[in-house]
């Protein structure tokens, strides 16, 4: 990522409402058919005011990284006053149906709110009817996706170990984006989902729409009978083209850092290999067998840390890049609110406020997630380095040490 990319965002950051004029400068710029090119083997970068960066520059890692760091966007733990934890799946077994359940606690300070702490078990479907709620009694807000229902990227089997774990971080995540919403965090389906126990909460799904989901369905009506308005504002229209860039962009890392992982795990087979090869020639070769022995472990250890490195990306870069490739069909969907005169110029308000609100939300999530990748590569990187150059140490010690023998 270069630096000129990550000034405009966070120039952009801010809590104005007002829709940038050149909204395309803001957007990761990683065209698809360019794919191939983003990792370049070219050792020189030029910097965003002109000079060159050489490789071989005297600068530490950690340093460099430092240089990305950014004004810090995340609330601070002392304004949060709800608390929401998914852990401890379940599997459930009866005669029409296997699934799973997650629990759900709860942590608060709200007056609203019966008890300080709560503690139920919600499936699937209980996420995907919140979601569904929310989205009908707030047509003009942007709601965090959840996870496919049946199969993720990577994932075969819907019940595996792997596969139940990525849902239970993506319902985690989905919940704690709701809770930190100042509109969603206070509805009423939200406490019910959170505190109701599991009668309760079937009870309340088999209600019909209230006031607020009706007036969701007026607004959707009138904004679908006014799709074609020519005099639509021109933030709505940078909002769209917005969409469909981001969408375009953040698939493309999707689909790059996919295909990165799968090389690295073919490397990790073949790396596998090539220890044992080693440890058995080390059995044939009497004078070389101390050698030989020592890159085998040599491998070994760069076997462990590459594992580590491909689980890191399956388990924080992945799925925050397949969240927001989800995201980008919600935002799509959002921006079809546009205007219709008085009758929706509080859903036009309501929906700059949001998009404002999810574009530093998403932004805040992104840069964390490849600053630690980016931190997480170095450490990969030193550490195999710190391995072969053990391994080159020990044997200029033994040349030398062998040397000294021979000449006395």
């Amino acid at each position: 990522m270069s630096a000129s990319v990550v000034d405009n965002t966070v120039s952009s950051g801010n809590s104005s409402v007002a829709i940038p004029t050149d909204i395309s400068g803001q957007i990761l710029d990683l065209d698809e058919d360019d794919e191939l090119e983003v990792f370049s083997k070219d050792t020189s970068t030029t910097q965003t005011d002109g000079s060159s960066f050489n490789a071989s520059m005297q600068t530490s890692p950690a340093s460099m990284i430092n240089q990305y760091k950014f004004e810090e966007e995340e609330e601070d733990a002392d304004t949060k006053d709800i608390f929401v934890t998914v852990d401890n799946p379940e599997s459930h077994v009866t005669a029409i149906e296997t699934y799973i359940t997650y629990r759900v606690e709860t942590k608060t300070t709200r007056s609203e709110f019966d008890s300080s702490e709560f503690e139920v078990r919600r499936r699937y479907q209980d996420f995907l009817w919140l979601k569904g709620r929310l989205e009908e009694a707030h047509p003009t807000l942007i709601v965090h996706p959840l996870p496919e229902k049946f199969v993720m990227k990577g994932m075969v089997e819907r019940f595996n170990e792997d596969f139940i774990e990525t849902r239970r971080r993506a319902l985690h995540k989905f919940l704690n984006k709701i809770a930190e919403h100042p509109i969603f965090s206070s509805s009423e389906d939200f406490k019910i989902f959170l505190t109701a126990g599991s009668g309760e909460l079937t009870s309340h799904k088999k209600q019909g729409p209230g006031f607020l989901s009706r007036m969701g369905e007026t607004v959707k009506a009138v904004a679908a009978a006014v799709r074609g308005v020519r005099n639509r504002p021109q933030e709505f229209t940078d909002m769209q083209e917005y969409a469909e860039a981001f969408s375009q962009k953040i698939s493309s890392l999707d689909k790059v850092t996919q295909r990165i992982v799968r090389e690295q795990k073919e490397y990790l087979e073949e790396l596998k290999e090539c220890g044992p090869t080693y440890a058995l020639w080390s059995q044939s070769e009497q004078e070389l067998a101390e050698p030989l022995k020592n890159v085998a472990g040599c491998v070994d250890n760069c076997c462990k840390e590459t594992e580590e490195q491909v689980k890191h990306l399956n388990d924080h870069l992945i799925p925050v890049l397949h969240e927001y490739v989800l995201c980008a069909d919600t935002l799509k969907m959002r921006d079809e609110l546009d205007k219709a005169e008085d009758r929706l110029e509080w859903a036009n308000n309501a929906l700059k406020t949001d998009w404002t609100r999810w574009q530093k939300v998403m932004r805040t999530d992104l840069r964390s997630a490849f600053i630690d990748t980016a931190e997480r590569n170095v450490s990969y990187y030193e550490k195999c380095l710190a391995v072969w150059e053990s391994f080159l140490q020990s044997q200029r010690t033994d040349a030398e040490g062998n040397g000294n023998v021979d000449s006395s």
